[in-house]
């Protein structure tokens, strides 16, 4: 029974991993060709969709880690995918005129390039067992370079978005109302651009350490 089980969360994170990797690969593809044809003002018109729906299946990794499926801590997982998700949809979708900005480009690219790398890493770990040395290696480098440039075009979306978070009041709840509660998005934004003060140099010092670990572990094999 329990081999059983095993070849099931094998087949099942074999199935998710490529299935996503075919997503940010798709993704890429309509950011590159766009750039190239007609500039970085559409970008976001041309990843739209598939960018929601290959970002969004991120949130099935949360469900892994708390599911014992994957080993990977629900401490690194979450933070990441949130911040994600809330510049997918609390960002991009919700305020449509920072869709043209060029950081989306460079978002895009970013995204999709470190998550092509790792998808295809974990889908040849389930299907076969193992992956290739060269692609460990991108598991556990390309990091050191995408996710500053994804942070930085992260946090510009967000201040980019701040003035028309002000200007229309989306997602705002005034007093007096039945709750007897306010919230308001603008300075939740601010909050969030608080949070990655301390949390990028913490996520990026922790990813130093799991390459460290990563690529060590490589050259005693």
């Amino acid at each position: 029974m329990a081999g059983f089980l095993s070849l099931l969360r094998r087949l099942y994170l074999t199935a998710y991993n490529w299935t996503v990797f075919a997503g940010w690969a798709q993704v890429l593809y309509l950011a590159l060709k766009t750039l190239n044809e007609s500039g970085h003002e559409n970008v976001y018109k041309a990843v739209e969709r598939p960018l929601q729906l290959a970002q969004t299946a991120a949130v099935l990794e949360i469900l892994h880690g708390l599911l014992g499926l994957v080993r990977s801590p629900i401490t690194a997982t979450l933070p990441q995918i949130s911040s994600r998700l809330y510049v997918t949809w609390g960002i991009l979708w919700s305020f449509p005129q920072t869709q043209n900005h060029i950081l989306v480009s460079s978002l895009v690219i970013s995204w999709s390039l470190t998550e092509i790398i790792r998808y295809s890493f974990f889908g040849m770990k389930e299907a076969l067992g193992f992956a290739p040395s060269w692609l460990l290696w991108l598991r556990y480098s390309t990091f050191l370079l995408l996710y500053p440039s994804g942070i930085t075009s992260e946090v510009g979306l967000i201040y980019t978005a701040l003035p028309y978070m002000k200007e229309s009041e989306k997602y705002c709840l005034r007093m007096p109302n039945k709750w007897n509660f306010s919230f308001d998005y603008f300075y939740a934004a601010i909050l969030v651009l608080g949070f990655y003060v301390p949390g990028s140099p913490q996520m990026y010092t922790y990813m130093l350490g799991q390459r460290k670990k990563a690529l060590s572990k490589s050259k005693k094999e």
